[in-house]
């Protein structure tokens, strides 16, 4: 704790984020530089809680006091090599991740909770800026081998913590370039790319191998794989995603998200987009889906000039506060604005969509929809007779969810067990096939960047164990070192 009472000194202050009016004009990032001097103060409300609940609301265990505390004192090296004993990506987290920490602070019982997330990018960016970061390339090497497949943030931590290992890992990625979503998922405007890009020129330096163009059951067999390493990581995310089968889903206009997203992603990056062209430019948007992906659709679709963008969502609107049904230190169901929502756009809740209407040419042109009632458990729904309505569009993106890894290729070549929501099945981070393990979205289904570091750390530990026996990587299920 860097001030006893710093927490009564400081309110909750974050940087002013560019203005609306200038970024959505381009595709760089919405938040303004970094200040050290709020960083500090941010810092100094860090209290003396006596039991730090926001390492367990933190999937990584990060040990937010004690960063918090070095960064009051302006130690940014130490509390930058805290930080990353713990997080191997800290310049993702502090830009994308939702801070289930902040909302187990203790700190938020009363008041605003600690900035914890912004610290992170600060220390971070500070530690880039001084040069403290720089590769560590391991001492010795193993002789062991590891295929990771899939580079997003499970696959790159894995990875890296297998690196640190000192086993010898090839990341293989279909795609032309290494970061899975946070490459060609997450908008310039959340992540720049050439964030990204700094990593992979770290872990590159550190020994790692990375094969884009690479789609594993396709360019290479699951036998090729097997034979060519001692074990293999499936990471390659939950990427099937959710359809709406209902009446009018042929229609020409009707994009998934990822679809959609990536497509700008590709362009902002100088890349050729191949195939139809998915553009919200001059046209009336409705987007299904209030998640994060759907608030990415809509300040993309704001950036590229649409007319209109209606996000739709089937649930009920989030209440603004705690209720009693979310106490703290739970992660709490609340209404959250995203940056693209303060950019414009209209959100409408407890809306069931029931068709999509079209022309004579076969495109989309509104959005049959009828207003709901939830019953108090949330379990089902009754339609408000008299409210069914046409909403107009040019342009619908489903951002739906997803429902698994892609089955075809890889997963049916090795013949692994799935459970009952279509991940595959593991125990201990291994899958049913010796030698074959999995992390991230793959094998716990759709969730967040932390928790993909999280399995990537996890998934790596117990791949060194199976390699050599026993591990000294750090393990978040453990809170000790493995010896």
């Amino acid at each position: 704790m860097g001030k006893p009472n710093g927490f009564m000194e400081f309110a909750r202050e974050l940087p002013q984020k560019r203005k609306v009016e200038d970024r959505i004009r381009d595709y760089r990032e919405v938040d303004a530089p970094i200040d050290p001097e709020i960083s500090s103060k941010q810092a100094a409300r860090c209290m003396d809680c006596g039991t730090p609940f926001c390492h367990s609301g933190c999937p990584l265990g990060n040990n937010i006091p004690e960063f918090n505390d070095a960064v009051y004192h302006g130690n940014w090296k130490h509390a930058y090599e805290i930080l990353m004993s713990t997080n191997n990506f800290p310049e993702f987290t502090g830009r994308i991740c939702p801070a289930p920490c902040e909302a187990s602070c203790v700190l938020g019982i009363n008041q605003p909770a600690v900035t914890i997330e912004y610290l992170e990018k600060t220390i971070i960016e500070k530690a880039f800026e001084a040069g403290y970061v720089h590769p560590r390339v391991p001492i010795q090497r193993s002789g062991k081998t590891v295929a990771v497949i899939g580079s997003g943030p499970a696959g790159l931590a894995c990875a890296a913590q297998l690196n640190a290992a000192g086993h010898t890992v090839t990341v293989l990625e279909r795609a032309d370039a290494v970061g899975g979503l946070l490459r060609y998922g997450i908008p310039d405007f959340k992540l720049e790319k050439s964030i990204l890009d700094r990593r992979v020129e770290l872990m590159t330096a550190e020994g790692i191998h990375f094969r884009t163009g690479m789609e594993v059951g396709a360019h290479l067999t699951a036998r090729q794989l097997q034979q060519e390493f001692d074990a293999l990581v499936l990471a390659t995310g939950s990427s099937q995603p959710r359809d709406l089968s209902i009446p009018g889903r042929q229609l020409g206009g009707i994009h998934f998200a990822m679809d959609f997203l990536p497509q700008q992603n590709l362009r902002v990056q100088g890349k050729v987009v191949e195939g139809q062209q998915i553009l919200a430019s001059n046209k009336n948007v409705i987007i299904l889906g209030g998640g994060d992906t759907g608030a990415d659709c809509l300040g993309t679709s704001i950036r590229q000039g649409a007319k209109s963008v209606t996000q739709l969502e089937i649930l009920s609107k989030p209440p603004v506060n705690r209720t009693a049904s979310m106490p703290w230190p739970n992660w709490p169901a609340i209404l959250r604005t995203s940056t693209s929502h303060e950019e414009g756009g209209t959100r409408e809740w407890s809306l069931l969509t029931k068709a999509f209407v079209g022309d004579a040419a076969g495109n989309v042109t509104g959005v049959q929809v009828t207003d709901i009632v939830w019953n108090d458990s949330r379990t089902s729904f009754q339609e408000v007779e008299g409210t069914a309505r046409l909403i107009p569009c040019d342009l619908v993106l489903l951002a739906l969810g997803f429902t698994g890894p892609q089955k075809s290729g890889l997963i049916e070549q090795l013949g692994l067990a799935l459970d009952e929501r279509g991940n595959v099945r593991c125990k201990d981070y291994q899958t049913s096939v010796d030698g074959v393990f999995a992390a991230g979205d793959a094998r716990r289904g759709q969730s967040l960047v932390v928790w993909a570091i999280h399995e990537g750390r996890e998934t790596a530990r117990r791949v060194d164990e199976f390699l050599s026996g026993s591990s000294v990587l750090e393990s978040r299920d453990t809170g000790r070192l493995r010896a």
